[in-house]
């Protein structure tokens, strides 16, 4: 099939270049240099504009689009609106808040246009070798894209999850729960560090991946993140959220539904972007307060 693929970072250009081995026509477009060089370099069609983007393609259009969250891809989106023609499809395979796009597509519908939202998953990785793909669309829509999906997924990697949002949504729980495992393997990794039991770290978790009942993904990930460098060492401890999480937290509120391990990674990875914690200053100065207990200076003085 024929696609339009707007965003050729590292997510982007990989997919896109998976589709163009699959066979698929694909015409992409990046305003960075050094991304449109990579593209062409693997022998994909770039085109100079957007527009040039839009034109190339026959009516009715199919675009992808692997932009950051927020206001690139509303501006992308809300471009793609008025060059675009009543039939046309955009799939926003970005990290999208599936609050932006049950909106985006209701917009977009009134001018005839649909918006299908696909949560992506696997990272780099995953992007090269096939990934995991959540649909939030119609079923006659998805039925249309299909011979993408099954170019870009892993075998079985991909589903329709429900309409308008839900991919996006599926997606964001995905992270928050994603954040929990994380947290939960540093935990882990920390105390086996922390014990006057010498233990050879490299060596246990690579006995918990090989068969443990805690194998995973993100397990062999960590595996392969520690084998050289066991104690982590020249590493900070700072944690980015990408919102995701935010997102998966903010609706388990709305709705009502315990999520205390998730919530506790996020406010984990939050304490982790702190340069020093508000929080223990206050504490720590009000044991001295109360109880006469020496608080540390800066510097480390007591």
């Amino acid at each position: 099939m024929e696609i339009g693929f707007v965003g050729l970072g590292k997510m982007g250009g990989a997919m896109a270049n998976r589709l163009h081995v699959a066979g698929h026509q694909v015409l992409a477009f990046d305003g960075h240099a050094a991304a449109v060089a990579s593209a062409q370099a693997r022998g994909l069609r770039v085109a100079a504009s957007l527009e040039a983007l839009v034109a190339g393609l026959s009516a009715p259009r199919v675009i992808w689009i692997m932009t950051p969250p927020g206001a690139a891809t509303q501006a992308l989106i809300t471009d793609l609106a008025d060059l675009c023609a009543p039939g046309d499809l955009i799939v926003d395979g970005g990290n999208s808040d599936f609050r932006d796009s049950k909106k985006r597509a209701d917009v977009l519908k009134a001018r005839g246009l649909t918006l299908v939202d696909a949560g992506v998953s696997g990272g780099t990785q995953g992007a090269v070798n096939g990934c995991g793909l959540l649909v939030g669309a119609e079923k006659d829509v998805f039925e249309r894209l299909k011979p993408a999906f099954e170019a870009l997924a892993a075998p079985g990697g991909y589903a329709l999850v429900g309409r308008s949002g839900a991919g996006h949504f599926a997606k964001a729980v995905h992270n928050g729960v994603e954040y929990a495992l994380m947290q939960a393997y540093g935990e882990g990794y920390e105390l086996l560090t922390a014990s006057e039991i010498e233990v050879d770290v490299v060596a246990a978790l690579e006995a918990y991946q090989g068969g443990c009942s805690i194998r995973s993904h993100l397990l062999e990930k960590m595996c392969h993140a520690i084998a050289g460098n066991p104690t982590l060492e020249g590493i900070k401890g700072y944690v980015a959220d990408s919102g995701m999480g935010r997102w998966t937290v903010e609706e388990a509120i709305r709705l009502r539904v315990p999520t205390p391990t998730i919530s506790a990674a996020l406010q984990t990875r939050f304490r982790s972007q702190q340069d020093d914690s508000p929080t223990m200053k206050s504490i720590a100065a009000l044991r001295g307060e109360i109880g006469g207990h020496a608080v540390m200076k800066t510097g480390g003085a007591a």
